[in-house]
């Protein structure tokens, strides 16, 4: 089971990352962009930490308050989450 949190961490930062870095690519050709919603929604999902990392990295969002303390923030509280659930043993397989 632990195998299955792993390649979902990684696939869902792939996307968080590949996500960030398509609505930068957007913004530079005036194209249609992505909702920040959906952006939102990636990070919450567990893809947080590559999309920060990714927006640090390009400079994208970085004058946006919601996403620079937002991000870190569902970053920080999916932490806790997990180290309370791996606390508890509340994570099966693990």
């Amino acid at each position: 089971m632990f195998a299955v949190y792993v390649v979902y961490g990684i696939v869902i930062n792939l996307l968080g990352a590949g996500v960030t870095l398509w609505d930068k690519h957007c913004a530079k050709e005036g194209k249609w962009r992505v909702r920040e919603s959906t952006l939102l929604l990636v990070a919450a999902f567990g893809g947080s930490a590559a999309m920060y990392i990714t927006m640090r990295w390009i400079r994208h969002k970085t004058r946006k308050m919601k996403f620079m303390l937002g991000i870190p923030s569902i970053f920080l509280l999916q932490g806790l989450l997990i180290g309370f659930l791996l606390s508890r043993s509340l994570l099966p397989g693990i």
